[in-house]
């Protein structure tokens, strides 16, 4: 037997077993080093659905949750403010919300699935300001135009009960609506789609 042979042999195996040693080993170093890299199970559950129960929600009434560290306003609305929005039209920067981000299923003149119930995220679309909720009819200081909604106190943007924004305000666009579905007539669970699309 040829001691260059066995030399050769040798070479092989060591080499064979160095690598798979070393593989061994970067795996061992890659995977504390990659779940480390994977958010916490407090960002995972900040990001995660919220269920939200309307049954003693009464109309004209605003409730708000948090949702991925933002609040989500919960309207009731009364017939007669659904009644108002169609008058606003010439008023708002966006009626149609064609420059908005809601839902599909929320893609109406309501801006949510069912017309008495609303929701949105309460971050003014300006600067990231919370607007407070006036559902009072013509108050002094918002004008007899003024038909229930939501006003920014840091700038001035006003928004209708459909969240749609005013013209000649800072705000750019209409308030954003949250993805969400109804579970029942009173459950609503924030951040799921019925639909898969967002429009």
């Amino acid at each position: 037997m040829n001691d260059d042979a066995v030399d050769e042999g040798r070479r092989r195996v060591l080499t064979v077993a160095t690598s798979v040693v070393g593989a061994i080993g970067a795996g061992f170093v890659a995977v504390p080093f990659l779940s480390a890299m994977e958010p916490s199970a407090r960002t995972r559950a900040a990001g995660a659905p919220v269920e939200i129960d309307i049954s003693k929600l009464e109309v004209g009434q605003l409730i708000r949750v948090g949702w991925r560290g933002r609040p989500v306003w919960v309207v009731r609305r009364s017939q007669e403010s659904l009644d108002d929005l169609g008058t606003l039209k010439d008023f708002l920067r966006d009626p149609d919300s064609e420059e908005s981000i809601q839902p599909k299923d929320a893609s109406n003149s309501m801006r949510s699935i069912k017309p008495e119930i609303f929701l949105a995220i309460g971050i003014c679309t300006h600067l990231g300001c919370s607007p407070t909720f006036r559902p009072d009819i013509a108050p002094s200081d918002l004008g007899s135009d003024w038909k229930g909604g939501f006003f920014c106190p840091c700038h001035g943007s006003r928004f209708d009960l459909a969240g749609r924004v005013y013209k000649s305000v800072p705000a750019p666009t209409n308030l954003e609506i949250p993805p969400y579905r109804y579970l029942s007539d009173t459950r609503i669970i924030v951040g799921e789609e019925s639909s898969e699309e967002a429009v």
